[in-house]
């Protein structure tokens, strides 16, 4: 597993990662649905087809990330959508004692996220999560996302980290192998992102490091 005497800087993921991804996934295929479906008096399984060939066409891209594309594109106001769900934004039960651990070690610790600003405020409203990290970033400012090595090189100019001492932690493959393309040594997947969802297949993690639990990592973190 993770060599933690070699790892000064933590670069995290925020949805799935360190935030249930529940409440993601319930909005962008549920609850974001049906009042679209309302808007546009079609079917919920119309609108569902329609999001989804929506969201296909920009995968990957700022765009998928970007509330005010959605709102023009579904005429529909995003942020107030999510706010009609925000009961559902919550912590990963091991999320506080994995931060705490980290900061208890000296680790600089970073948050790196593709949700749009707007996202990140309300999540971080919701939980807090400022309190317990060094510095948040959502890679909105840089226009670029974590699938994009722009990104990173624009990133690594701005917060100086070294890639053979950087930890990386992210649920999504296609982000991690980007990040591994970059260069940076330590990853980590996260392989139970939605609580209400089976976990990825360790097939599918592709000889990645992976965990369920960071509580797991602790001992090893702040020895």
């Amino acid at each position: 597993m993770l060599n933690w005497s070699a790892i000064q800087t933590v670069l995290l993921d925020m949805d799935g990662t360190l935030l249930d991804l529940h409440f993601d996934n319930y909005f962008w295929q549920t609850h974001l649905p049906f009042r679209y479906a309302e808007a546009q008096n079609i079917s919920l399984a119309q609108a569902q087809q329609y999001i989804s060939e929506q969201t296909a066409l920009v995968s990957g891209e700022i765009e998928w990330y970007c509330l005010d594309y959605w709102e023009d594109k579904l005429n529909l106001p995003i942020v107030e959508l999510k706010r009609e769900i925000e009961h559902k934004i919550s912590l990963r039960p091991d999320t506080l004692p994995f931060l705490d651990a980290l900061k208890a070690a000296g680790k600089k610790v970073v948050l790196v996220t593709n949700a749009h600003p707007n996202s990140l405020s309300l999540k971080v409203e919701k939980t807090a999560l400022d309190e317990h990290i060094d510095q948040l970033i959502s890679t909105h400012q840089y226009n670029a996302t974590k699938e994009s090595q722009l990104l990173w090189t624009q990133l690594q100019q701005d917060l100086k980290f070294d890639n053979e001492t950087t930890l990386f932690v992210d649920d999504s493959l296609s982000i991690l192998d980007s990040a591994k393309t970059f260069g940076i040594k330590h990853l980590l997947a996260v392989a139970n992102p939605d609580s209400q969802q089976d976990e990825i297949c360790t097939e599918r993690l592709q000889g990645y490091d992976y965990t369920t639990d960071y509580r797991t990592l602790i001992a090893d973190i702040t020895r």
